[in-house]
């Protein structure tokens, strides 16, 4: 499937949601897992699936249920992270979680999870009612740097089809460039050369970068722009910068 098609099945996705939901109100936002405090309640397979996506970028968890599956033990076993606590749900459970998702398979507790942590102005996720909730996991694809996610408007299956779709095209190509990017900007913004990140953010991601990765010409365009770039590039204030020549 081309992107063309990919857009056109997200715009369908997007319209059909519009047409029986009103208009689109999702804002999307990438958090970063390593500064994210998670409190999941609930013990079950929903639970643990959250808590590895969680775990797997970084997050802390704390998981709190009355009865935890072998899955999550053993995920306990597994990351440092998991905090399994083995009781009934309490409002302070909420404490300093960033991100709190309620995960039972009893209505009342969920609702009750989701009050509690809106009063205090967290991010809520509501498993079997997302709409309830003031935030939704999204069908993600990654590839290195590179972070996609999917919402379909509550229909989990059709998201998952767009991210597969997506996931075809920008595969591990995709990953080494940006790593490669990524790479180039942090070195370039260390030496303090900020106008050379900004001409190689001009020469390498073009219309065309695209297209350059996906024939496997990106590493020689950066290799290209190094060679051409002068020895001893200057700062914005016209002063040499160290270590900002190519060697």
């Amino acid at each position: 499937m081309g992107v063309a098609q990919v857009l056109r099945c997200v715009l369908q996705c997007v319209l059909q949601c519009a047409c029986t939901r009103g208009p689109v109100s999702g804002y999307p936002v990438l958090l970063e897992g390593s500064r994210v405090s998670a409190l999941i309640v609930g013990g079950g397979r929903v639970a643990h699936r959250k808590a590895v996506a969680l775990l797997e970028c970084g997050a802390a968890v704390r998981v709190v249920a009355p009865e935890i599956g072998d899955d999550l033990r053993q995920a306990a076993a597994d990351w440092p992270r998991l905090t399994l606590i083995e009781r009934s749900y309490l409002a302070t459970d909420v404490r300093d979680a960033a991100l709190v998702i309620a995960a039972t398979n009893v209505r009342e507790v969920n609702a009750a999870v989701t009050t509690d942590a809106m009063t205090r102005g967290r991010l809520v996720n509501v498993a079997d009612f997302p709409e309830d909730g003031n935030c939704v996991t999204v069908a993600a694809h990654s590839a290195g740097p590179l972070v996609v996610g999917v919402s379909a408007g509550g229909v989990p299956d059709a998201a998952s089809r767009v991210r597969d779709a997506i996931a075809r095209r920008f595969d591990a190509r995709y990953g080494a460039a940006l790593a490669t990017l990524v790479a180039l900007r942090r070195e370039l913004l260390d030496a303090g050369d900020r106008d050379g990140w900004y001409a190689a953010k001009r020469d390498l991601v073009g219309d065309d970068f695209c297209e350059t990765v996906e024939r496997g010409g990106f590493a020689e365009d950066v290799a290209n722009w190094r060679a051409d770039r002068p020895h001893g590039a200057a700062d914005a204030d016209g002063r040499s910068v160290e270590g900002a020549a190519w060697g």
